[in-house]
């Protein structure tokens, strides 16, 4: 089985995310995602520094893969797009299907990103036609609609393609065209002095009974509780799982990767670090058991 990094969710300074790339360099992943997926206004780094960023990435012999925004809402964004699209180098991580019709028109492979909502084998299979090479499960899809899915697919001889699943990390659960932070502290969408660089894991948001719920990051929203899929190896294996995903966090990254490199040459899956997903095991999303 493989281990990706996911694409950074949150917004960090320029330095601080160089810093994290290159040590990432050394890392035990064999793929990295890079790029902005949530707002396009995190202008930190450019094209032009995820692209330096990649080649650094793919002499250390990591797959790099070029991560699109997963809400396109205004013709920059979409010409921003276009130049991912048609860099020419790199694999693109399609997270909406204006992406996946730019990929198709330029002849470009892609892989579907968990935004992209594939349910039914039909779909899968017809993405694929369009250059689709690796799937990853939106975070409701658990075991039995994979299952389902890949037993459909089988049915009617279509081939599936690598599948990918998020172990670790927390959860992108919504988009918005809002801006939620910036909502937070009472400021306009346009005027937002990028505050969510000041939540390096996003904005905490509790219930009136101060029972932690959600976290904001921008015009995303995201579960709470860290996702630790880790004690399911041996059923994401049975299940056909390529590629289990973990997403960067600000603090333990390393440790966490190795964790999971650690486990996924073992026999016995590792204690749980983070927590249950609910989703996976055809539940709540929500955390049912403690870490």
């Amino acid at each position: 089985m493989k281990l990706s990094l996911g694409p950074l969710q949150y917004f960090w300074p320029r330095q601080q995310t160089l810093d994290f790339y290159r040590d990432v360099a050394a890392w035990p992943l064999d793929i990295v995602y890079l790029g902005e997926t949530v707002c396009s206004k995190r202008r930190e780094l450019r094209l032009q520094d995820w692209l330096m960023l990649a080649d650094e990435l793919a002499e250390a012999g990591k797959q790099v893969v070029l991560s699109t925004l997963a809400l396109i809402e205004a013709e920059s964004e979409l010409g921003a797009l276009r130049r991912q699209v048609q860099q020419g180098r790199y694999l693109i991580e399609a997270n909406d299907l204006s992406a996946v019709q730019l990929c198709r028109e330029n002849g470009v492979a892609f892989v579907a990103g968990p935004s992209l909502n594939i349910y039914n084998h039909r779909a899968l299979a017809m993405l694929m036609q369009d250059g689709l090479m690796r799937w990853t499960a939106g975070v409701e899809q658990g075991r039995q609609l994979i299952g389902e899915l890949r037993d459909a697919m089988r049915a009617q001889g279509e081939p599936m393609p690598e599948l990918e699943v998020i172990g670790w990390g927390r959860l992108p659960l919504s988009f918005s065209a809002r801006c939620f932070t910036a909502r937070a502290l009472d400021l306009p969408k346009d005027q937002c002095g990028f505050r969510c660089i000041e939540h390096p894991d996003g904005l905490p948001l509790a219930t009136r009974e101060d029972r932690s719920f959600l976290r904001i990051n921008g015009i995303q929203i995201q579960g709470e509780e860290i996702t630790d899929l880790g004690p399911e190896l041996p059923e994401l294996r049975a299940l056909g799982v390529d590629v289990l995903r973990i997403y960067p966090q600000a603090q333990d990254g390393r440790a966490i990767v190795e964790h999971f490199d650690l486990a996924r040459r073992c026999v016995e899956p590792p204690p749980r670090r983070g927590a249950r997903n609910g989703y996976w095991h055809g539940g709540p999303g929500m955390r049912v058991e403690a870490p």
